[in-house]
């Protein structure tokens, strides 16, 4: 995996002015290439009928994530949605509108004896 280095430019944070290393991406893979390179690894159908089945798997699982389920993909994780919000002193305070900043989506990788495969083999190289 390559990174560079990046100077923490957010003045709100206390890391602010301190340099830490960050993920060079190299280019986004889109789908359509995903199923044809599982297709190609002696799969008994096409990469455009994969591609129709990830289509509905991601479909209904986002469906499945906005009503509030998580959902587990074996071997590889868990998803789930998480809500932001601010923190008010007295619960009766609270308004959804008000306080509630936005939701993220949170992976947790598949976990075997403590052990991640999509972490394991990873090395690091600088960006020149």
């Amino acid at each position: 995996m390559r990174y560079k280095i990046k100077k923490e430019a957010k003045p709100t944070l206390p890391t602010f002015g301190k340099y830490k290393a960050v993920a060079v991406h190299n280019q986004v893979i889109e789908s359509r290439q995903l199923c044809d390179e599982a297709a190609s690894r002696g799969m008994a159908i096409s990469g455009g009928v994969l591609e129709g089945l990830l289509m509905a798997v991601g479909e209904t699982m986002m469906r499945h994530l906005q009503m509030g389920d998580k959902v587990r993909l074996k071997n590889f994780g868990l998803f789930k949605l998480e809500i932001e919000s601010e923190k008010v002193d007295d619960p009766k305070t609270f308004r959804a509108k008000k306080h509630i900043r936005g939701v993220r989506l949170h992976f947790i990788p598949e976990s075997y004896e403590g052990s991640q495969p999509l972490y394991e083999g990873i090395t690091y190289e600088k960006e020149k």
